[in-house]
């Protein structure tokens, strides 16, 4: 079904049109139908699936004409970035309006956002804590909007967002539509559910737990002294256009962008430290080439818009199993094929074993040809009379030896 037949005013599919897009992605053709029709809406859709222009696109067609009377229609997103983003692609689909689009939030000054509020904006995607800012300032008020979307809630709720995020819906108005994006549904998000919205419809687009079928992902194990040469070796083997690295914490990124600025990587480091004008730099050199890595924390795991990443590395592993889904999904998105690699030492397998049970299959262990590895009791994994939880005895497409599919070699371009 093309997206003229869904129901869209005439303006809003000029702006689809001239954005080239032709047909609705699953998750739009089940949520724009529900949100015209007044319905409140739980979507779950793996990275890559539209769902901006799954709210975005009914939202502006009920909206209309722009009203100087406050924002009507709210987006409450986790980070600077996912709030930025959201921004650009609604002001791109409401080009053809005289809907006007603004976003808040904080570490940059108050001065454009106040006048931007003070000429009355019809949509605000913003992050909490300065939305509450604005709200405390007298600068903003919520009593007129009509549609409010909780964009990655379960994100809200591990940034620890929630409180601010139920004091935010307390000064919407109570006869609104809304609607929830969520990775997964802890009980937390269960109970905002049940208190912030009326007779919900979810929509599920794919398996939550599981990670896009076009990403090929398999664990690298290592001693904990061999886990930067190993990580520098796969870089410089390994055929690429783009790499995202991902690390535990903000000082292990820098660390790791260090050494590989140190051997002559093209690199760029995004991280809550960094400030907003050094985390949009390092974006947009990202995607426009001149940073071949981006180090990142798991504030780059959820929602960016970084199209056409090739491999994602796990230089640590996550800690909790939903952030390795989203971290993975930053390649192969859209249906577009990726390769993930996690890094694994000793002290990460009950986290490895955790995020197998999560996605109830069974990631491959890979040991790089010709690497000259120390010894790890990681090796052992799989051998008779070993811990449960091993090694692949076979992997079709490779040579196995000990239970592990040796990858081969291959210089990167």
């Amino acid at each position: 079904m093309p997206f003229s037949k869904l129901g869209l005013s005439p303006v809003i599919l000029e702006g689809v049109k001239a954005m080239g897009y032709t047909d609705p992605t699953p998750i739009q053709l089940r949520a724009i139908p529900l949100v015209l029709a007044g319905t409140d809406v739980i979507g779950s859709a793996q990275t890559g699936t539209g769902k901006t222009a799954a709210f975005a696109l009914p939202i502006l067609s009920k909206l209309g004409k722009h009203q100087a009377a406050g924002p009507r229609a709210l987006i409450l997103e986790p980070t600077r970035e996912l709030a930025s983003q959201v921004e650009t692609a609604i002001r791109d689909y409401a080009r053809f309006t005289d809907l006007k689009v603004t976003v808040v939030y904080g570490g940059v000054g108050y001065g454009k956002q106040n006048d931007e509020l003070r000429a009355g904006a019809d949509v605000v995607a913003a992050t909490p804590g300065r939305l509450l800012d604005h709200l405390e300032q007298g600068t903003l008020k919520l009593d007129k909007v009509e549609f409010l979307v909780l964009d990655e809630a379960d994100r809200m709720l591990d940034m620890g967002f929630l409180p601010d995020v139920r004091r935010l819906v307390e000064k919407c108005p109570r006869a609104r539509h809304s609607a929830l994006f969520s990775a997964t549904i802890p009980p937390a998000i269960e109970t905002l559910i049940q208190w912030a919205m009326n007779k919900p419809e979810t929509i599920e687009i794919g398996a939550r737990r599981s990670p896009a079928e076009t990403i090929k992902h398999v664990i690298y194990p290592v001693s904990d002294s061999q886990k930067t040469d190993l990580l520098l070796e796969l870089l410089n083997r390994v055929n690429y256009n783009s790499v995202l690295v991902f690390c535990r914490t903000k000082h292990g990124a820098d660390r790791i962008a260090a050494l590989l600025k140190r051997n002559n990587h093209a690199v760029a480091v995004l991280h809550s430290n960094r400030t907003q004008k050094e985390r949009e730099q390092a974006l947009e050199g990202f995607r426009e080439g001149k940073y071949e890595v981006l180090v990142a924390t798991d504030i780059a795991a959820r929602g960016l818009d970084i199209a056409d990443v090739s491999h994602v590395v796990n230089y640590d592993v996550p800690q909790h199993p939903e952030d390795y889904i989203h971290r993975i999904g930053r390649t192969g998105r859209a249906e577009a094929t990726g390769d993930a690699f996690t890094i694994m030492i000793a002290e990460d397998a009950p986290h490895v074993f955790a995020i197998e049970r999560f996605i109830s299959q069974k990631i491959p262990r890979v040991k790089l040809e010709n690497f000259n590895y120390t010894y790890t009791a990681l090796f052992e994994e799989g051998k008779p009379g070993a811990a449960a939880g091993g090694f692949p005895g076979k992997v079709r497409g490779g040579r196995v030896h000990g239970g592990y599919h040796f990858a081969p070699g291959g210089r990167r371009r």
